[in-house]
């Protein structure tokens, strides 16, 4: 009588029995690192945000201007220019000047000189008189003080009296100006012209230069002796 034979069936009825012990063991551990990284990477998420936001503060300040300004090259750009610039100083005797234009155009950084567009200079004595001149351009050097106006200058002092030249060096802090192009002036004593100017104290004082001519009017006295 021959052995009796269990049934294929019966050995593979469950599935669990085709996948043995080590595969049920590797499935559990797959489970737990699952659940495991379900938690863990928020965490790193949260960790790695609020590293961008305090990073900034924990970095030393000139790395973070390197960082930002890494691709910015000073030496690329020609001129600085500003527009409705406004400059203010006193001189060695306290006395104030103003100095605006409608543009300024730094053309040399190292002596601090700008070139500016319709500049006005507004210069104030101790008694509150002074002088205001103008020009359709002009240089002025910081560092000594010195404005060059060109092209239609105009000085109106507060007396009524005003010159007119073709160019001028003005001394921004004393208040001196000097002229070697023809100069004309009027004003309540009359009229005045010569080949250069030289004047000082804002105003105080004016010489004409060169070949000069003066027509002075006397003013008509109205009254009954």
């Amino acid at each position: 009588m021959s052995p009796r034979a269990t049934p294929i069936s019966k050995t593979l009825s469950r599935p669990r029995d085709l996948v043995g012990p080590a595969a049920r063991l590797l499935q559990a551990r797959y489970s737990r690192f699952v659940g495991l990284m379900k938690m863990a990477l928020p965490a790193i998420a949260a960790a790695l945000l609020g590293l961008i936001f305090v990073w900034p503060k924990l970095a030393p300040r000139d790395e973070a201007f390197q960082v930002a300004f890494a691709n910015f090259n000073m030496k690329a750009v020609d001129t600085l220019s500003m527009a409705k610039p406004r400059y203010f100083g006193t001189d060695d005797k306290n006395l104030p000047f103003t100095l605006t234009a409608d543009t300024a155009t730094q053309v040399d950084q190292q002596n601090m000189a700008v070139a500016l567009e319709k500049p006005v200079a507004d210069l104030t004595n101790k008694d509150g008189s002074g002088m205001v001149v103008n020009s359709d351009v002009g240089f002025y050097r910081q560092k000594d003080g010195t404005l060059d106006l060109m092209g239609h200058v105009d000085l109106f002092q507060d007396s009524g009296y005003e010159m007119h030249t073709d160019s001028a060096r003005i001394e921004v802090g004393p208040g001196n100006a000097t002229g070697d192009e023809p100069a004309h002036g009027h004003g309540p004593s009359g009229t005045i012209e010569g080949e250069g100017f030289r004047l000082w104290e804002r105003g105080k004082t004016i010489l004409f230069t060169g070949k000069s001519k003066a027509v002075l009017t006397m003013a008509k006295n109205k009254g009954k002796s």
